[in-house]
């Protein structure tokens, strides 16, 4: 049995629907308190929650974000897009809603939180692959992504690259460090 195939036994990667929308609020939370607390402080990732983290309802309409079930129990989310907006949930306003063109443009990768109970069991990078795969399908030669410090390590081993790290305000005088990463497709 291949290691894809023994995964699946233990969780299932299906595509999101707005009814989870709800459950993925709540991971996103579990996720960023529970994996970003070594590289953020407490009052970072509470100011993210407030934005930069969360459900972009978008990308569970467009039929690109996934969740990964243990059981019953929502472990893992991510996904792609063809749009312009590179990271945040719906309560970060964005002017970049329009589409890419695939010739020109990178798709991009975007909000991958895994529970910390289930973090380095292959979760985050089934889903990357899978989203990969589908975005390659829809033409796009790469990918980019905004990566948080915990997952610039994850995405770092998949074949990205990242460039200089770059300061986002989350509220006047607070700050979070995020690294812009790129992969081409091959």
């Amino acid at each position: 049995m291949n290691a894809r195939a023994e995964s699946e036994m233990r969780y299932k990667i299906r595509k999101a629907t707005l009814i989870d929308a709800p459950a993925i609020g709540e991971l996103i939370k579990i996720s960023a308190r529970g994996l970003s607390a070594e590289d953020y402080t407490s009052e970072q990732i509470e100011g993210a929650l407030r934005g930069a983290f969360g459900v972009d309802s978008d990308l569970i309409k467009d039929g690109t974000y996934f969740v990964t079930e243990a059981g019953d129990v929502l472990v893992g989310c991510g996904g792609w897009s063809y749009r312009k907006k590179l990271f945040g949930g719906d309560t970060l306003a964005s002017e970049e809603a329009g589409k890419l063109d695939p010739r020109t443009d990178s798709a991009k990768i975007r909000a991958f939180f895994v529970h910390p109970l289930w973090a380095r069991k292959g979760i985050a990078k089934a889903i990357l692959l899978r989203c990969e795969e589908e975005a390659g399908a829809m033409g796009f030669k790469s990918l980019e992504l905004m990566a948080t410090l915990p997952g610039i390590r994850s995405y770092s081993t998949l074949g990205y690259t990242g460039s200089d790290p770059i300061d986002y305000t989350l509220a006047p005088g607070l700050t979070i460090k995020f690294i812009p990463m790129r992969k081409i497709l091959e």
